[in-house]
């Protein structure tokens, strides 16, 4: 028996291949299939079984594509209806894989499908339970994501206590614990680092899994402190549960050369999103005019998912040369598909092609210091989370979340200078790009975020005030 924890920091998922006497199982497969058909071919065994352990909301998994290319059998768990063919496993239902098996567990409450498999071992014993987003390492599922369904999150939350007391506790303490998804995802609210632990030591430090725990104190605990879910997830989990346009497909439209004049009219015609991804100084030194950073090594996946709320919107890209593969497979994990091409070779070709290029003002701490101290500086914005920001930030400071500049854009004022800063640099860059490209013309990026201005500079700061209004 062989399994394997596949990772993806950037999304904090886990997909999880298992393999026993030439058959294979993949749990919860990103969008992607070829890695996982390289590892079949080179392990020479044939893939049974795609299970899901629930609609994500968080990216499109791979499970229709890789279907589709190894024959394999789709397994959701009860109450799982979907646009294309699947096995509804049952409550208890055993599906033989080599010489082990895995044990399904409907175990609803992140959502009503929400399923959980159990291996058992070549000897018939309990050796690892696939969670998915029912238990994760340090927390449990929120239960505000289920699919157009008429439960409340306290409706939720009730179902998932009885699933974890009923379904899970009882396992062995021994049990290896694989959910899928660990700190930085959305999916829940104080995920561990950790990505696997056993049962019996969640059952120690795990909130959700104390004894004593009433189902109303369980309700209130899981559902108090709950971020707004990005606004892509719903649209997420419903392309899970309907299906979507082939990965290759998606790839061979979306790696498409473009040269500057076809990008332009790209840009200007067809009314296509500009998205450069390159490095947020590499941004701030030279861009397309009217294009929107959003990092490719930062949070990629997620933001673009928080600020471009069309899924359909067409997007062409500025990338580093023998990256533009990358972003359109991270694009189509959280289901952005109408990727259609990239400028080739990049702000060189813009350059040597005559075109214009803007620049965005972006100064170190200690310049920002020397003009706060020299009284020029008015408008100070941080972009970092209102969390982040009550818990220290500086006094002269108005929090302007990013997640929510498309709806508090209003707020500001487009002839006067904004200063920008959030935890690291990442999200600033994010933020000035857009309102940038939206007619403000005097912004102003803090280089290192919060973290520089806080080793750097004598700046004062409070750890606390009342939430701004904007």
């Amino acid at each position: 028996m062989k399994i394997e924890q596949l990772y993806t920091g950037c999304l904090a998922q886990g997909a999880y291949y298992i393999e026993s006497n030439g058959e294979a199982v993949i749990i919860d497969p990103l969008r992607e299939t070829q890695p996982y058909i390289d590892m079949l071919n080179e392990s020479g065994v044939k893939l049974k079984y795609i299970l899901e352990t629930h609609f994500h909301a968080d990216f499109v998994s791979g499970h229709v594509d890789l279907a589709e290319k190894t024959a394999a059998t789709i397994v959701y768990g009860p109450t799982a209806k979907t646009a294309y063919e699947i096995h509804e496993a049952t409550d208890g239902e055993l599906l033989p894989l080599g010489n082990v098996s895995l044990v399904v567990l409907h175990t609803p409450g992140h959502t009503p499908e929400s399923t959980s498999f159990l291996l058992r071992d070549e000897n018939g014993k309990d050796h690892a339970l696939f969670s998915g987003d029912t238990l994760f390492i340090g927390d449990v599922g929120r239960p505000d994501l289920a699919v157009k369904s008429d439960l409340t999150q306290e409706d939720l939350a009730s179902l998932l206590f009885d699933s974890l007391r009923n379904k899970i506790m009882p396992l062995a303490d021994d049990i290896i614990v694989y959910p899928a998804h660990g700190a930085g995802s959305a999916c829940g609210k104080n995920m561990s680092k950790e990505t696997f632990d056993t049962l019996g030591n969640q059952k120690k430090v795990n909130y959700a899994l104390r004894a004593d725990m009433t189902r109303e104190e369980f309700i209130v605990e899981v559902t108090t402190g709950i971020a707004p879910p990005p606004q892509y997830f719903p649209k997420n989990a419903m392309i899970n549960k309907q299906g979507y346009a082939s990965i290759d497909e998606v790839l061979e439209t979306g790696v498409r050369p473009l040269s500057p004049t076809e990008f332009e009219f790209l840009a200007n015609d067809q009314g296509a999103l500009m998205l450069d991804v390159r490095a947020p100084q590499d941004f701030a030194k030279g861009h397309v005019p009217n294009s929107i950073n959003i990092g490719i090594d930062g949070s990629f996946a997620v933001w673009v998912g928080t600020l471009i709320t069309d899924l359909q919107q067409p997007l062409i890209l500025i990338a580093d040369k023998g990256r533009e593969e990358e972003v359109v497979t991270r694009l189509a994990r959280v289901g952005y598909d109408n990727t259609l091409g990239y400028l080739n070779g990049g702000m060189e070709a813009w350059h040597a092609d005559g075109r214009e290029v803007e620049a965005l003002e972006s100064i170190p701490v200690s310049e920002f210091e020397k003009r706060v101290n020299g009284q020029s500086v008015e408008n100070v914005i941080d972009v970092r989370k209102p969390s982040e920001y009550l818990s220290e930030h500086l006094i002269m400071a108005e929090n302007f979340p990013l997640d929510y500049i498309n709806q508090n854009m209003a707020q500001l004022d487009r002839d006067k200078t904004y200063y920008i800063h959030c935890a690291g640099g990442y999200r600033s860059m994010v933020t000035a790009s857009i309102l940038k490209s939206r007619g403000f013309d005097h912004v102003v990026d803090i280089q290192g975020g919060f973290k520089a201005l806080s080793e750097q500079t004598e700046l004062p700061k409070t750890d606390y005030v009342c939430p701004s209004t904007l």
